[in-house]
């Protein structure tokens, strides 16, 4: 699992530590994957918090476009089985 962000690696990496993230943090500063994925609908808005599951072919298996941090990882796990 990887996580994306239009935040620079350092401040990912800051936040990743300070947060104790299971999972790397990618940099799109550019926010051009998140603009390839829809998380953000024009060129300087913030992203916004969107998951994307890839299936193992590479090609998008599911997009969730309202994420509760809270109940997402059961969501995706369930969508997994």
């Amino acid at each position: 699992m990887l996580g994306v962000s239009t935040d620079t690696t350092a401040q990912n990496k800051s936040f990743r530590e300070k947060f104790s993230f299971p999972y790397d943090l990618l940099s799109d500063v550019d926010g051009a994957m998140s603009t390839a994925y829809g998380a953000v609908s024009e060129a300087g808005a913030r992203a916004s918090r969107v998951s994307v599951l890839i299936g193992p072919d590479g090609r998008v298996a599911r997009v969730y476009e309202k994420v509760k941090p809270a109940d997402h990882a059961d969501e995706v796990l369930n969508h997994l089985e």
